[in-house]
């Protein structure tokens, strides 16, 4: 019964509340984790991990423009 409850898919109800806890602040961030790192639905586990991968590319690509342009900022202040 146990691996029933794993591997159901979730109906539309569940998946709304589920993306509307995940776009809370900073609830959603830590259910994300816990969603991710837990022995719950699969569905929902796969679906937290994909988004954990999606902010860790999105946050890679942040901190690279900032690096570039702020590098950039940085060195014409200098030459100024």
């Amino acid at each position: 019964m146990e691996q029933h409850l794993q591997t159901r898919t979730l109906d539309p109800k569940e998946w709304a509340l589920t993306i509307f806890i995940a776009s809370l602040p900073l609830i959603g961030f830590i259910m994300i984790l816990v969603w991710a790192f837990s022995e719950g639905n699969i569905h929902r586990k796969n679906w937290a991990q994909g988004t954990l991968i999606i902010y860790v590319i999105i946050i890679a690509i942040a901190l690279a423009f900032l690096f570039l342009f702020g590098g950039i900022a940085i060195v014409s202040n200098w030459l100024n």
